[in-house]
C-alpha cells in the first residue's frame, strides 16, 4: 500500500458511479457496492477517464451516470481485481482505499461508450456470474 504522496499515481482521480453526491462529499468503505449487493471493503477509483465510464455505465442504479473527480484522502493501492490480469501491470490506472475519497468536482459532459460496447460487457459480466467468475477481491 503506498502513501497519497508516494509515486504510485498523481491523478488526477476518478469515480464512475450512479450516485448522487455534492461537492465535498466523502466516499467511504463499508456501503454497497456499485456492481454487488454487498458491502464493500474499499472505495473504488481510477486515474483513467476510460476505466470511469464503465464504472458508470456498469453500476447497478437505476440513477443516472456520474463521474467525479476525486482525491484521496489516505493511503491506496492497485486494485488486485485488475492488477496483472488481462495485462501486465495496472494500465486502467485502477486503485482502491480503505480512506475516504472526497468529491472534488463533477465531469460535466463526458462520452459514453457505445451501446454495442456496453451490452457486450454486461453479456460477458453475466457469463461469468453464471460461471462463479465474477469474483471481486474486496
Amino acid at each position: 500500500m503506498n502513501n497519497k504522496n508516494d509515486v504510485l499515481d498523481k491523478g488526477p482521480f476518478f469515480h464512475g458511479t450512479k450516485a448522487q453526491l455534492n461537492l465535498g462529499d466523502l466516499l467511504e468503505p463499508q456501503h454497497l457496492s456499485n456492481y454487488q449487493n454487498k458491502k464493500s471493503n474499499y472505495i473504488y477509483f481510477t486515474a483513467t477517464l476510460d476505466a470511469a465510464k464503465w464504472g458508470a455505465e456498469l453500476a447497478t442504479s437505476p440513477s443516472p451516470e456520474k463521474i467525479y473527480i476525486v482525491e484521496p484522502l489516505g493511503n491506496f493501492e492497485d486494485d488486485p481485481n485488475v492488477t496483472n490480469k488481462k495485462f501486465p501491470g495496472n494500465p486502467t490506472r485502477s486503485y482502491r482505499s480503505k480512506s475516504p475519497l472526497k468529491i472534488i468536482a463533477e465531469l460535466s459532459s463526458w462520452e459514453r461508450h457505445s451501446e454495442e460496447e456496453i451490452n457486450h460487457m454486461l453479456t460477458s459480466l453475466k457469463k461469468l456470474r453464471e460461471q462463479g467468475k465474477a469474483i471481486i477481491y474486496d
